[in-house]
């Protein structure tokens, strides 16, 4: 069953993109972006890219992953990456369970401190609303992510 029965045809508030400078500071290039809006996201350096329309919680994934998945739910996104077990995820703080079951599966962490997101009309008005930890499973992924500071 796919988790969209149609392709993505307007933004939506779920479509914040992540800031070049983190891709630059990352120093990696991934093999699979599986949450990218339509035409894949600026900035994300990427051999492929699942959109909505390509349903990347149901295709399959491989190699390095970058995962900027929907706030709106991340839960089933949560369960993939921890599942695949390779790449870098950004995402929000939370006291759902998706996160504690993150927090608890191996997986490297690193905070972000407000960053600024982009839209698809450019630079969001505001900070996120939360701090974001930057998320990583994987040798290269890990040693990535300490470029951003301690990592848990």
């Amino acid at each position: 069953m796919r988790l969209f029965e149609t392709p993505q045809i307007e933004f939506t508030s779920d479509d914040y993109y992540t800031p070049k400078h983190i891709f630059d500071l990352l120093n990696l290039t991934f093999d699979l972006d599986v949450a990218a809006p339509p035409n894949g996201a600026p900035f994300v350096p990427c051999k492929k890219y699942l959109t909505q329309a390509d349903d990347g919680l149901t295709s399959k994934w491989h190699g390095s992953v970058w995962m900027n998945p929907p706030y709106s739910n991340p839960t089933p996104w949560v369960s993939r990456f921890i599942e695949h077990g390779q790449g870098v995820a950004l995402l929000p703080t939370s006291n759902g369970r998706w996160f504690g079951t993150l927090w608890n599966s191996g997986a490297s962490f690193g905070v972000l401190d407000y960053i600024k997101f982009y839209s698809p009309t450019g630079v969001m008005p505001s900070s996120a609303p939360n701090r974001c930890w930057l998320v990583a499973f994987g040798k290269n992924e890990v040693k990535a992510l300490s470029k951003f500071g301690k990592v848990r």
